[in-house]
């Protein structure tokens, strides 16, 4: 369930309260005329049923009331109400399976944002891989994996892409390009410096590397990983179990390419790093693909859910 709290200018109270009775899956809905201060009005609250949400907020965006007034979303972890099993109960389809859309345009653009915090974190992860890169050491690079934050961008794109929001797609696509640009010049100027303090070698790049060596030897299995874990990121955005995504991040060789393309061209190994190149576009590629026809899926399945919901209810 999600509780939602909104501030609604007074002469539209009315229309917000026949909005939430008549819509499915809603219940516990409370009243508190002129207790509203900043901006000044009354304050409706209403319990709904995660999977009749999106409706529900698309409606009451139509009456204007993030312009003049204020609508908050809040997850309840907790609801020990018979009204609200019977609102769930009758609300179309599950809760784990619904889609906010305006929670997720939200998110991704909080994610997908150029930021200090976002260079700092992909700059450290590609100089991690780095290191797992000379040193054939695998687990440095599933730690690398799981510290990059670029699958925020990536399903920036495929939000905007579905929603069709061409400034969160261009924010997404700076943040992504941007990021990976300077994350490989500092990884390069890293490498320079542990070459100087003898910490990384030539043979250590050139030699025979069967732990990471996958890293700049892109093949079909690379591109079907990259699908997989675009639809499990997705997925594991739009149901909010984003525990999932810490899986997502160690299974797409994203990070740990641009690393070895980095140390390779720093080392003048055009070979590997136009390799490891080809590899992070194979899994950027994958994971913006299987991200936007997941969502596409489930733009599809939800429109249909609510149609067939709506001639149940006429």
């Amino acid at each position: 369930m999600l509780h939602l709290r909104l501030i609604v200018p007074a002469d539209r109270t009315e229309d917000v309260l026949a909005r939430i009775e008549d819509n499915i899956g809603t219940t516990h809905v409370a009243l508190l005329p002129g207790a509203a201060r900043d901006p000044a009005g009354d304050v409706v609250m209403c319990d709904v049923a995660r999977e009749a949400a999106d409706g529900l907020l698309a409606e009451l965006r139509e009456l204007g009331l993030e312009d003049e007034g204020a609508i908050a979303v809040e997850n309840i972890d907790l609801s020990l109400s018979k009204r609200a099993d019977r609102a769930e109960d009758d609300a179309p389809g599950e809760g784990a399976d619904a889609v906010l859309w305006e929670h997720l345009a939200e998110s991704t653009h909080e994610e997908s944002t150029l930021s200090v915090t976002y260079l700092a974190f992909l700059s450290l992860a590609t100089m991690i891989a780095a290191c797992g890169v000379v040193l054939d050491n695998a687990i440095l690079i599933v730690g690398a994996m799981a510290v990059g934050p670029e699958f925020g961008p990536l399903a920036g794109i495929c939000t905007a892409l579905v929603q069709r929001a061409p400034r969160l797609a261009w924010r997404s696509l700076l943040a992504l390009l941007v990021g990976f640009a300077v994350a490989m010049a500092l990884t390069a100027g890293f490498s320079e410096m542990m070459d100087a303090f003898g910490l990384f070698h030539t043979s250590d790049v050139t030699a025979e590397r069967p732990n990471t060596d996958f890293i700049w030897q892109p093949d079909l299995f690379s591109f079907v990983v990259a699908v997989l874990a675009g639809i499990a990121g997705t997925l594991s955005l739009t149901s909010a179990k984003s525990g999932a995504l810490v899986g997502v991040a160690i299974s797409v060789t994203t990070v740990p390419a641009a690393a070895n393309a980095a140390v390779a061209l720093s080392y003048g190994e055009f070979a590997q790093a136009r390799g490891s190149s080809e590899q992070l576009l194979l899994n950027l590629g994958g994971i913006v693909v299987a991200g936007t026809l997941t969502l596409l899926a489930q733009k599809l399945f939800w429109a249909r859910q609510r149609e067939r919901t709506t001639k149940s209810a006429a």
